[in-house]
């Protein structure tokens, strides 16, 4: 149910525009927005906040424009956060020029309290560019970190990719209308991140991209991220301004080492200029948030088991072939769910025991002890052992890697 006061908030997008520093000082003026609204012409006048012009437009929108997107929303099921709602990111509520609402296809995952990093770069990327994208996306939502990105061609979508193979949780900030038609070659995957995270836009479901949504729109990346890290960008590239953006903010800034090529131009200058944190591996990312990863484990890169997401076309990837069986983004099956293989251990209750001396950290040893020969869901042993979800991921993660648990099908996980 979309709230009285999102439908103001909404209003005064389709009055004072996107990008406005004047609807912070909106919600900062007034408690309740519908004072704002109520308050009319006298009102606007008074503030101190608005132009003449302001002013005009602001008489000239008749609310009726915000119902219309409503409705929209409610025959495409996506919702609708605005700046007062207790959902919205505190993290977003904090820039210069907060979204008044966002558009949300799927869950919005609670960003102000999980680790998140946004995955930049040039559309026209290297294989090397497309690889490394891809497995930093797995790598990190291994741990539980959610992934942020654009949804564009190249290192967007290869990193959201990532995100998908390893059933992570990714969220995809478009500079157009969650509906619009633009980039319908990933429309496969936009489908697939609302079932595991969020597309997310702040202009309403069928607004068409316009050139400056797009600088726009990276504004939004950067507040969402805790951390960004540019893989390949050119002196020009508008992944520069996202990462410029987060610096500004006092986020992390990270640059993955490059050659000589143009592609590596404008993110080897940030690492030159000590702008960016050089990486080469997605741990050099989570060691540098203090206290949060306590782990020397290293993913070993080469032997990912990378998807053959069929649905999910990335410019210049090549087609990546299962061994065992491959995930359907694209199902034609009533809920449209998402089929995955069935493991070895499914249907089995045969006893395996625990190994002694596997060298764990206290976390790691804690979740291994509990985990058993009959599957759990991630959510219980958190809740069971009280540790948190992402430091159970990083446990679990080290588990599989050391070849002590196995995952299941619906993030259940079983002794090995």
């Amino acid at each position: 149910m979309i709230s009285s006061n999102t439908r103001i908030w909404i209003w005064i997008t389709q009055t004072l525009g996107y990008n406005t520093p004047k609807v912070r000082k909106i919600y900062e003026l007034y408690s309740d927005v519908s004072d704002f609204y109520n308050g009319g012409e006298q009102e606007w006048r008074f503030c101190g906040i608005f132009s003449q012009n302001d002013i005009n437009k602001l008489k000239s929108v008749n609310i009726s424009v915000a119902d219309r997107i409503i409705e929209r929303c409610n025959e495409l099921k996506y919702s609708v956060i605005a700046l007062d709602d207790e959902k919205y990111p505190q993290c977003l509520r904090n820039i210069e020029c907060p979204p008044a609402v966002i558009y949300v296809s799927g869950t919005f995952p609670d960003v102000d309290n999980r680790l998140t990093i946004g995955i930049v770069g040039t559309r026209r990327a290297t294989k090397y560019g497309i690889d490394n994208s891809y497995k930093f996306g797995y790598a990190l939502s291994k741990y539980g970190v959610a992934v942020v990105s654009g949804g564009a061609l190249g290192v967007d979508c290869a990193s959201h990719r990532g995100s998908l193979a390893a059933d992570g949780v990714t969220i995809c900030v478009r500079g157009c209308g969650i509906n619009a038609s633009y980039l319908s070659e990933n429309a496969g995957m936009r489908s697939a991140i609302t079932k595991r995270g969020a597309v997310i836009s702040e202009y309403p479901p069928d607004e068409t991209p316009r050139s400056y949504y797009f600088p726009a729109r990276n504004r939004i990346i950067a507040a969402l991220s805790d951390g960004v890290l540019i893989i390949e960008s050119g002196v020009k590239s508008g992944s520069l301004i996202t990462a410029n953006l987060a610096g500004e903010m006092g986020k992390k800034v990270y640059a993955l080492l490059g050659n000589n090529s143009p592609q590596n131009e404008g993110s080897n200058e940030r690492i030159k200029d000590g702008t960016a944190i050089p990486v080469t591996d997605f741990m050099d990312i989570l060691t540098s948030f203090d206290n949060l990863y306590a782990t020397n484990d290293k993913v070993d890169f080469n032997n990912l088991s990378l998807e053959d997401i069929e649905a999910v076309p990335v410019k210049g990837m090549p087609k990546l072939r299962v061994k065992q069986s491959r995930v359907n983004l694209t199902s034609s099956n009533e809920n449209n769910n998402i089929d995955y293989p069935k493991t070895k251990n499914d249907n089995l209750n045969i006893e395996i025991k625990h190994k002694d001396n596997v060298n764990l950290n206290t976390i790691a040893q804690s979740v291994y002890d509990y985990i058993n020969n009959e599957p759990v869901h991630i959510d219980k042993i958190a809740a069971d052992l009280n540790i948190p979800v992402f430091k159970v991921l990083a446990a679990l993660t080290t588990l599989e890697m050391k070849g002590l648990v196995q995952a299941l099908q619906g993030r259940r996980y079983i002794l090995k």
